[in-house]
């Protein structure tokens, strides 16, 4: 017998099922080189839900690849989600392994309104502070 919820809807956006390839990287100096591939599942505005082959874990910062008509579904994320080198950020919230050694991973797409909680500047940030450097 199958479970029906009841319950309010947790969700803040409606999930389309959309299955698109899709490529990332975890955010962090070891591994920012290493290109991750998979596949996207569902989108809504504010995240997605992806399957790829490599481990992740819960709070990585990930930028992610995939066709930007993937975004233009969901209207408004490609307005409020924060764009950088032409790929999406957002927080991995859950990671969890399947069967046949892929994970499911959950996303959440950082804002342009949130705090720069990725520690991503643009260029400028570093020619700026290396200028101030070499005054000292």
């Amino acid at each position: 017998m199958e479970n029906i919820y009841k319950g309010a809807e947790r969700r803040k956006f409606v999930r389309l099922d959309y299955v698109s390839p899709l490529a990332c990287k975890v955010c962090k100096k070891e591994t920012v080189s290493k290109l991750l591939e998979g596949y996207t599942a569902n989108i809504s505005q504010s995240g997605l839900l992806c399957n790829i082959k490599d481990k992740v874990k819960k709070n990585d910062l990930l930028w992610l690849s995939f066709d930007r008509d993937t975004l233009n579904i969901c209207g408004d994320a490609e307005k409020r989600s924060l764009i950088y080198q032409n790929g999406v950020i957002g927080k991995v919230v859950r990671a969890e392994q399947k069967n046949d050694g892929t994970y499911d991973i959950g996303i959440q797409f950082l804002t342009r309104e949130e705090k720069n909680l990725t520690y991503i500047y643009p260029k400028s940030y570093f020619t700026e502070k290396r200028q101030k450097n070499a005054k000292k």
